[in-house]
This record gives structure tokens, sequence and C-alpha cells, in this order.
């Protein structure tokens, strides 16, 4: 044991058995043999949040070559490795006994993506920082001085020896989880230039072991994606040759087909493709555009100022839609403020699922329209603006579409699934639509999307609850406390982990910093993206803690626009 481990055992020993407020001693730096430990914020009582704790490992120590060290993507790859590694190498460690949490040690796990996160920090000369939370052992609300000692002396260090130094991991599998993750970032990176809105590779493994395990389905009981010859175009990879698939061009895509032969699945995987995925997840090989937003009817959500018009006209009492806001949006409202909303933060892709639509705001059959006369009807249905928002917005649309026969009319190609598999039946879906016209009356006309047309207030935006400057905690995939205010996630479906939930939340409160002067929601979130870019998820909290993973642009602005609180400013004058 170094000096400052006996240093930190001495006084381990000497508070053992007095009051839980003497752990406040071990704060600071402890050089061990095997790393340096970093204990930042030490718990209040053994029943409230754990100590956050960090382990450092300098480059020598650590060990990776310079090829795994590279490139930014290689390093995010080795990250989520070694995450995921010390997680689940400290589920397996024995709590002991004692009060509340100790013993608890605890990481946050990136689960199937793979994503820059504050959990392991790789940095370009080799050196590795694992941040996590450990329960500091008590018995009641006194100091179980001897378990923390073999805790912090004995189980931390043999964890870290076993999980974060190029020698505990198969020198095969580290350059694997580098080079797959550079390999999807570079396909990725293709798409734009190829006229594309998204790829997924032959031999992609895409269903999933249920809603809630994002594990792959076992390869005994699934099928194996394998592109029509029609659609099928090649990416280039830096770490392997290029890779063949399904390439899915800019416009208006349908995915058409029986009930259970695999629709959702395909937009579901879409859906994750904006991320990344681990060697072995099945969806290494789906890369998406990274601005897609998967769009769906919500009914009951807040919309603050929204320009609607596009889609919903004077609503009956003569009440304008250019500035929609309402506490309880419906179904058709919602959907309509989901997509403007999603154009406002930069999103170039739609997908979009018959299931979760609102069937009023997507169509509106030949009948309908001979029944309910246009002077009575607000809504313009989505099929009448969805080349509009292709053409004159930048925004394509994949769609799952299994009851409407109409869309064929406005699809660029539609991709049939029977039995899991894709065929390419854009020609035949011609040969049906003109075989048998629905009589269907277009009511597209012209069309200004709207742009910069809100401009958040700060001072609407507040994270302080009580005593606390910034409360912030993840109830649940679909529920973030924000200081007073309770946001609902559930529509916003692209988040995949509480840590990344977290980082929207405090995404939100650093959005504030970019908020006024006459900057539109469109300014705030290109400022905050680049602050996101440059500085990573670590700008978004300054005591370092390791429960964050990036999160999305398009996602913080969904969230953002779902805060009830959130009023708007009148505009610059021109």
């Amino acid at each position: 044991m170094s000096g400052a481990g006996e240093d930190l055992a001495r006084v381990l020993r000497r508070i053992d058995g007095r009051g839980y407020p003497a752990y406040r001693e071990i704060g600071g730096s402890w050089q061990l043999q095997s790393c340096t430990l970093e204990v930042r914020r030490v718990q209040r009582d053994p029943f409230a949040a754990p100590t956050r704790v960090a382990a450092v490992l300098k480059p020598e120590r650590a060990g990776y070559d310079a090829a795994t060290l590279a490139t930014p993507s290689r390093r995010v790859g080795l990250s989520c490795l070694l995450a995921r590694a010390f997680a689940a190498a400290a589920r397996r460690c024995p709590r002991g006994g004692g009060s509340g949490r100790s013993g608890e040690i605890a990481i946050a796990d990136p689960g199937q993506v793979v994503l820059a996160n504050t959990a392991v920090l790789v940095g370009a000369d080799g050196r590795v920082e694992v941040r996590f939370a450990v329960g500091l052992p008590a018995a009641g609300r006194r100091v179980l001085g001897r378990q923390a000692e073999r805790l912090l002396l004995r189980t931390l260090p043999a964890l870290v020896e076993s999980t974060l130094p190029a020698r505990a991991h198969p020198p095969a599998t580290v350059a694997l989880h580098a080079e797959v993750n550079e390999d999807a970032d570079l396909m990725r990176a293709q798409l734009e230039g190829r006229g594309l809105v998204a790829f997924i590779a032959d031999g992609s493994l895409l269903p999933r072991r249920s809603g809630i395990d994002d594990r792959p389905l076992g390869v005994d009981r699934a099928t194996l994606f394998e592109s029509p010859s029609s659609l099928r175009v090649t990416l280039d990879r830096a770490n392997g040759p290029p890779l063949a698939g399904m390439g899915i061009p800019r416009g208006v895509t349908l995915l058409v087909g029986g009930g259970y032969h695999g629709k959702s699945t395909v937009l579901d995987a879409l859906a994750r493709g904006v991320y990344n995925h681990r060697p072995g997840d099945g969806r290494e090989g789906v890369v998406t555009d990274p601005t897609a937003m998967k769009i769906q009817a919500e009914d009951g959500r807040s919309v603050a100022g929204v320009d609607i018009s596009p889609f919903i006209g004077t609503l009956p009492g003569g009440r304008g839609t250019a500035a929609f806001s309402t506490p309880n949006a419906s179904g058709s409202t919602s959907q309509a403020a989901a997509i403007i909303e999603a154009l406002e933060s930069g999103s170039r892709l739609l997908l979009i699922d018959e299931d979760t639509a609102a069937t009023n705001f997507m169509i509106r059959d030949r009948r309908m329209q001979a029944l309910v006369t246009g002077a009575d009807e607000p809504i313009t249905a989505f099929i009448d603006r969805v080349r509009s928002l292709h053409a004159d917005a930048g925004a394509s649309t994949v769609l799952v579409i299994g009851g409407s026969g109409d869309y064929l009319d406005v699809a660029d190609r539609v991709v049939g699934m029977a039995r899991y598999r894709p065929a390419d039946l854009t020609s035949a879906a011609r040969e049906v639509a003109a075989a048998h016209p629905t009589g269907r009356l277009t009511r597209a006309g012209s069309v200004s999307w709207p742009s910069r047309h809100r401009f958040p207030d700060p001072r609407s935006i507040s994270a302080r609850r009580g005593r606390r400057e910034r409360f912030i905690k993840v109830r649940s995939l679909a529920a973030v406390d924000f200081g007073r205010e309770r946001i609902d996630l559930a529509g916003v479906r692209q988040i995949v982990s509480r840590a990344q939930a977290r980082a929207v939340a405090l995404a939100i409160d650093h959005a504030r910093t970019f908020m006024g002067d006459g900057a539109a929601m469109e300014d705030v979130l290109a400022a905050l993206g680049e602050s996101l870019r440059l500085h990573g998820p670590n700008v978004l909290d300054h005591r370092r803690t390791g429960d964050l993973a990036s999160p999305r642009v398009q996602d913080v602005a969904a969230a953002l626009s779902r805060l009830r609180s959130l009023r708007l400013r009148s505009g610059p004058r021109t």
C-alpha cells in the first residue's frame, strides 16, 4: 500500500464508530498503488445519494497503444467498453452489511449504444478516468471504518485493475470496440453526400428481446436483414471492406406490409440509428441522419407559441394558429407542433408510425371529404404536406403505413415487409395506385414553413427548487423533474438512458445562457450544439459527475418545448 493509501487507512480506522459526518475527512485525492482515488463529494448520511468518486489511471498504467487512441471515435468506443466492463464487475461485488446504500458501487452503464459520456473518459494521451458512486458503509448513522477500508483500499483497486487497463481485455476486443465505432461514424458521414437519409447493412439483426430490453433477439429466432437489390448501396469503412445494405434516399419512403411482419421494427432501428452501437448488438451497420426525429401524437402535452398553421388553420371561434399555445394539446395539434418543433431543431428526417399517429391528422379520405366540407375542417392532413416538407423544408419522411393506400400517391418509394424481409414495391405500388384511384381531393396549396418565430424567455426556465439552485431528478426515461416542473418525455422516443435524460435536462438549463437579445430558438439550439461539440457533456455539470451521456440537440429542443413553464418573448424589431 502506498503512503497516501496508508494515510487513508489511518483516517478510516480513526473515524470508525463515529457519526456519519466524520466521513467528510476522506474528501480529496489519495494516491493508491494502482490509481489515484479522488473522493469528490461525500454523502451526508447512509440513505442519501452515494459518495461521488473517481479513479484515474496514468497513461503508462492504462497501457493503451497509439492506434487505439488515434481518433475521437476510437476513444469513445473504448470508453463505452470500459464503462460496461466496470458496471458488470461492480454488480458482482458483494455489498456486505450496513445501513442504506452501504457498500453500493454504481456507474452509468452505456447499454447497447455508444455515446460520449462522463462515466469513463479516455484521453488522447491514454489517461483513463472512471467516475462512479460508492455507498460508504455505516451501522445506523455510525461510520463502519474497517468495512470502508476494505471497500476503498481493496475492493475498488481490484475492480479498477480488472476492468480499466489494456491488459484486462483481449487486444482483439479492444480493437473491435474502437474500430466498429469509428466505422459507424464514417458511414453516417457518407449519407448526405450519397443523397441518403439512412442505411441498413445486410446481415443486421434488428429485432430486440422486448420493448424494455434493448439487447438483440437471439439469432435462432430472428431473420437477418437483406436489402432488395434495387436499393442496395455500399458505404466505405475505415477498418474493413465496404459494407453493402439498403440505402434510403431523401424524399418520402413508405414501409408497408401486413401486421407483425417487421415494419415498426425497421422504423425503430432507424430511430436508434442516430447512435452507434456496440459490437454484437446487431445494429452496428444501421446509420441514420443524426437529426432524425420520431414523431407521434401526444394527447395532453403542452405547446408554447408554435406556428402550426401549415397543418391547422383557424379554429372555431376565430382562434388563430400562427402562435398556438395550449396546456392540453389534442392528438392532431400535438403532432403538428412536434413536426414544426423538429424542423426548428434542424431535423432533416421525420420518422412516423401510423400506430402512434393521430388518424385525423394523417389522412382524410374521399368519403370524409365529401361528408365534412373544407370550410368545416381546419386540418390539412399530413398527406397533403409531406411532399412540401421535402421540397420546401428539406425534411424527408419515412412512414410506416398499413391501412391507408392513399399514401401511395405521394411516395417516392415503397418498401414492403413480408416475414421480416424487405422488397422494393415501388413499381407495384404505382400500378396499384393507377388501377385503383381513390378520388381523394388534394388539399395542398402553397405553404410557407415557419422559421425563427419563437424567442424563448430565459426567465420562464428555472431549475431552482427551494434552497437548491438546480434540482434535476430523472424519474424514468419518460419523466424528469426540472425545478418545480415535471417534463413529460414519453413522446421523446430517442432518449436511450437515464444518463442521457439527465443530460437533456441539464442542457435545457445550460441553454438559458444563450437566450435573450433577440435569440430565436434556432439560434439558441445552434449555440448549444456548438458548446456540446467543443466541450462534450462535461460542459453541463462542473461537478465532474459520471452520470451523463451526450444529448442530441433535437431531444433537448423537444424536452424544452414540453416544459410547461416555457414562455416566449417578442422577436426583434425589423
